[in-house]
């Protein structure tokens, strides 16, 4: 069997945050999660997924920091799995993919929308940079470049070009 990849051993973002969450039911347990579900019972329930499959899924995510397991009841233990500060960072990350999917259906199609929880006003949610508050869908704005722990690989990568 294959080790898993530790964070610190990819240098890219991206190939480091997919080693985490890039399974879809490490997604939709996560939005479980973020939905209140805590004990293994309300995610097997919600997702339809196998005992074993569940138990790897949750013990992944408590190795990776996303989840603490702690018990809620000594005879016989049982465990409930609650977000950690890690996890509940996650949720712009699954916010966003849901409004991505959202986007590509017409209103009546949608079977989940995110809406304001006072007003109950359907929300738009989108990306934007903290400084400004500028949208970072406009792909000719905003550009990776080679950051301060970057290897010499990942600079050429992203050596700037005429024009940038």
């Amino acid at each position: 069997m294959a080790s898993r990849i530790r964070l610190e051993d990819r240098e890219c973002p991206l190939s480091t945050t997919v080693q985490h969450v890039g399974e879809w039911w490490t997604l939709l347990l996560l939005h479980d999660a973020f939905d209140g579900y805590t004990r293994f019972d309300q995610f097997q329930e919600s997702l339809g997924i196998s005992s074993s499959m569940l138990t790897t899924r949750l013990k992944t995510l408590v190795e990776d920091g996303l989840l603490e397991r702690r018990p809620y009841r000594t005879n016989p233990v049982r465990h409930e799995y609650v977000l950690t500060e890690l996890g509940h960072s996650l949720r712009p990350v699954i916010v966003a993919l849901a409004a991505w999917g959202n986007s590509r259906l017409a209103p009546a199609e949608r079977s989940m929308i995110l809406v304001d929880a006072h007003t109950g006003e359907e929300v738009e949610p989108v990306v934007v940079d903290a400084g400004t508050g500028r949208r970072l869908d406009d792909s000719s704005a905003y550009v990776f470049a080679a950051g301060p722990a970057a290897s010499d690989a990942m600079r050429n990568r992203y050596a700037p070009t005429e024009g940038h």
